[in-house]
């Protein structure tokens, strides 16, 4: 039996992780429709998210168990436990509560001002130049999310805040996961941060109560918010093992562009030509940043140092915590 040429198998393997990586960033898309379906069911915030995060974190450690991996130790499982209780948590609940207050697909793409955040923070924090090619990313994102609010129509102010807050928690997350150490697994990280994400809105509910959905057609959304996230999860790590970090982010693109449909179809939502206008620039300043930080990863592998701020593959997507 002929073996298949080392060329055409990376080849297919690549073609199967851009599948995954589109499905995962499809699922990610879906949940803030969902997510809007539970709240009209009964269910809050805090209920919604401890349900998701229980769950997931449960599946985590399902498959933590059977591939035999072992606990991070020391400071790194104080980073990434803090991660989750504080970071996850944290863009989790901003991102969740924005959507309360503002349409479903501005605040999709209000997240996605993430990379350009990450860009500035990392100059400003670890003193990371930024290149001519960067600095315009940055400027189309900012001139993107200008296009996108508008006239904040279809978002109240605090809403509108709620989203942004929600990508700077996010660019403060991936900095920080820039740091975890290189030796601790995707999936170690995931189970531990979903877990820390998963008790803190634990001690929520302790103190606040459940709000759970009064029939059981309620719970069918709620349940749709917590598959698609372990799916989406599941699909970013399976697409990321076979492309890699930088190219697994450029195919998640494809997620606001999903919510924005959705919430159309869905939801009722405005797609005016402004609103898809700024989504382009968003979405344009996304890959461009992924484009140079690919540069300079090779770069800096070339030359065998680190890049200051550059995302951890072991750090999940951000809706994949919220």
């Amino acid at each position: 039996m002929q073996l298949e040429p080392p060329r055409r198998r990376r080849a297919r393997g690549a073609a199967v992780g851009i599948l995954f990586c589109l499905a995962s960033g499809l699922c990610f898309g879906s949940m803030p429709i969902f997510a809007r379906m539970a709240y009209a069911a009964g269910v809050d915030i805090a209920t919604l998210m401890l349900l998701r995060f229980a769950i997931a974190a449960g599946c985590m450690w399902v498959v933590f168990a059977c591939k035999g991996l072992s606990l991070p130790r020391g400071k790194g499982l104080v980073l990434l436990a803090v991660m989750g209780a504080l970071g996850y948590a944290g863009q989790a609940y901003c991102y969740f509560a924005a959507i309360t207050l503002a349409s479903v697909g501005l605040v999709s793409l209000l997240l996605y001002l993430y990379p350009a955040l990450v860009a500035i923070l990392a100059r400003v924090v670890f003193g990371h130049p930024l290149s001519g090619l960067q600095v315009a990313a940055v400027a189309m994102a900012l001139a993107g999310s200008a296009l996108t609010i508008g006239r904040a129509g279809d978002g109240k102010p605090l809403g509108i805040f709620l989203g942004v807050m929600a990508a700077v928690i996010y660019s403060c997350y991936i900095l920080a996961g820039s740091r975890i150490p290189a030796p601790i697994s995707p999936t170690a990280s995931t189970t531990v941060i979903t877990t820390g994400a998963a008790l803190t809105y634990a001690g929520i509910t302790a103190a606040h109560g459940l709000r759970l959905p009064g029939t059981l057609a309620g719970w069918t959304p709620v349940a749709a918010v917590a598959v698609v996230s372990l799916l989406a999860i599941l699909f970013f790590f399976e697409g990321l093992e076979r492309v890699g970090p930088v190219r697994a982010s450029v195919y998640s693109t494809v997620e606001p562009i999903c919510t924005l449909v959705l919430a159309a179809l869905l939801l009722g939502e405005p797609f005016t030509l402004t609103r898809v206008g700024g989504g382009i620039l968003i979405v344009a300043a996304v890959l461009l940043l992924a484009r140079e930080e690919l540069r300079s990863s090779q770069a800096a592998a070339a030359a065998s140092r680190p890049v200051p701020g550059h995302r951890s593959p072991a750090v999940p997507p951000p809706t994949a915590e919220g």
